[in-house]
């Protein structure tokens, strides 16, 4: 069946969110009446930025499954759109991007398809292949190793990891309900990581990380974040997903641990290439690459954890 069948604790979980950002948007005005000399420029981009997103965001979940698999194909679309604005190619290459946007469709129809066998090699094995075979068929072989690397790397972060989002709504069983609901938790635990780390950070952080790749980021940020996720999601467990208390902890543990590995990773690739952010999408953001950073590494991580156990 194409359509998906929410859940009410998928419905109310997204009213839930709602009610946050609302809450959020009076604060802002709240601190711009009593303080008015104090520049929200950022935080009024940012929450119209949050608003867009979700609105969005809703309604691919809401109407279809076809829609939202369209969706998460077109957020593939940009991000990688976006990696190859930001990252040094070869003129040669340019041959050769038509084969990695190609993917895109191709892994998306699988997805559709819930053809997991071709899902799961396609572009870790035959495109891997394809691309440094048009490659060398170009004749080009200065930066031969950097131009290959570069490339597969992107399309893997930004098509094949986004991916595991949508193929959660097309995992057996109860997928027509339960996959929305899935990735509801999913994406909403992961954001939730960001901004907890970073309101731990802002609070208490002292002691850096991995103070060369990003010096924001601290361990009382990340410790703070971890817990506050996992225990937020062992509370939407039972409303949106099969897991039991254990598997819920893990669940918590693996996404805030895999959110911040995916942030710190894109973060070194932004120090090597020279740039603050991976461009200007979203208002106050930054680039998409900027925003979902952290789902690139927990998408993949979830999805293998839930169907590992659950199908």
């Amino acid at each position: 069946m194409n359509t998906l069948a929410l859940s009410p604790a998928v419905l109310w979980s997204l009213v839930g969110v709602y009610g946050l950002l609302g809450i959020a948007t009076l604060g802002l005005i709240g601190l711009r009446h009593w303080r008015p000399a104090q520049d929200t420029t950022e935080l009024v981009q940012r929450t119209r930025s949050w608003w867009v997103m979700i609105t969005i965001f809703t309604l691919a979940m809401v109407l279809s499954r076809t829609v939202s698999i369209v969706f998460f194909g077109i957020l593939s679309f940009l991000a990688l759109k976006e990696y190859l604005s930001i990252i040094p190619t070869r003129r040669a290459d340019r041959r050769v991007l038509f084969w990695a946007y190609l993917a895109i469709p191709i892994q998306y129809y699988w997805v559709g398809q819930g053809w997991y066998g071709m899902f799961i090699i396609f572009i870790p094995v035959y495109l891997f292949l394809l691309l440094p075979l048009r490659m060398v068929m170009i004749g080009e072989t200065r930066h031969f190793l950097r131009a290959i690397g570069t490339l597969h790397w992107g399309v893997m972060i930004t098509v094949f990891s986004i991916s595991h989002v949508a193929y959660l709504l097309v995992l057996p069983g109860d997928a027509a309900a339960g996959g929305a609901a899935l990735v509801l938790y999913l994406v909403f635990l992961t954001e939730f990581n960001d901004v907890a780390q970073f309101v731990w950070g802002k609070l208490f952080g002292s002691h850096k990380i991995v103070p060369t790749v990003s010096p924001n980021k601290t361990w009382e940020g990340f410790l703070g974040g971890v817990a506050t996720t996992t225990l937020l999601a062992v509370v939407l467990a039972p409303l949106l997903t099969p897991m039991t208390l254990p598997l819920s902890l893990a669940a918590g543990l693996l996404i805030g641990l895999g959110g911040f590995i995916g942030d710190v990773t894109l973060s070194a690739l932004k120090r090597d290439i020279g740039i603050k952010d991976t461009g200007g999408l979203i208002p106050g953001h930054g680039g998409l690459l900027d925003r979902i950073d952290s789902l690139i590494y927990t998408a993949p991580l979830f999805f293998h954890f839930v169907r590992y156990f659950y199908y």
